[in-house]
């Protein structure tokens, strides 16, 4: 994990926006609909882990009470915590994951280009633990490139491994989006307790 951070400190460094998400017409896309397609105008927290610079941050920060924002590059978080500055509800903080999650009561969990980057121990470790500390309700959102992202756990791999993990210990009802062949966009509802 160090040489992961490392690695991601030293884009950030060179470039503030290595992925271009302030510019990119294909990241305004995508978080559009993102946004759209959340099932509630408004969440008491949401918790978004691999946050980054914040861009989608500040979207998600506008629908809730309180946003926890994470990210393992501190180049990163400090250009989040700037972007949500704004919003006194909303926090950025440098997290490893799955180890630094959070422990809380979250009704929006954002997985948006992250869970692909995990091993597959640490996917089924973040399942455990979003299965522990979603709300009876809560919505978990799952967003990934479609295209080579060149890590050890391919992005649908990824997310099936997650939603079998997840499925051990809660119920929830998906639904895919068809939005772009570029990228995966998944919610899965979490069903009360009886449905289990």
């Amino acid at each position: 994990m160090s040489d992961a951070i490392t690695h991601f400190d030293a884009l950030y460094r060179a470039n503030p926006d290595p992925w271009d998400y302030q510019s990119s017409t294909y990241e305004a896309r995508k978080y559009a609909a993102t946004l759209a397609a959340l099932t509630q105008p408004h969440y008491r927290t949401i918790i978004e882990p691999g946050c980054s610079i914040g861009v989608l941050s500040a979207g998600l920060a506008a629908r809730c009470d309180r946003l926890v924002a994470l990210d393992f590059s501190p180049v990163a978080v400090r250009q989040a915590k700037l972007r949500l500055a704004r919003f006194s509800g909303s926090t950025a903080n440098i997290a490893k994951l799955p180890q630094d999650w959070p422990e809380g009561r979250y009704d929006l969990i954002m997985l948006s280009e992250l869970i692909y980057y995990l091993a597959a121990p640490e996917i089924i470790a973040l399942a455990h633990l979003v299965a522990r500390d979603a709300t009876a309700q809560a919505e978990c959102v799952i967003i990934h490139y479609q295209g080579d992202t060149e890590t050890d756990v391919k992005p649908d791999e990824a997310q099936d491994l997650f939603c079998q993990t997840l499925a051990e210990t809660r119920s929830f009802a998906i639904t895919d989006h068809l939005q772009s062949t570029d990228y995966s966009h998944r919610t899965l509802i979490f069903l009360p307790a009886a449905h289990f």
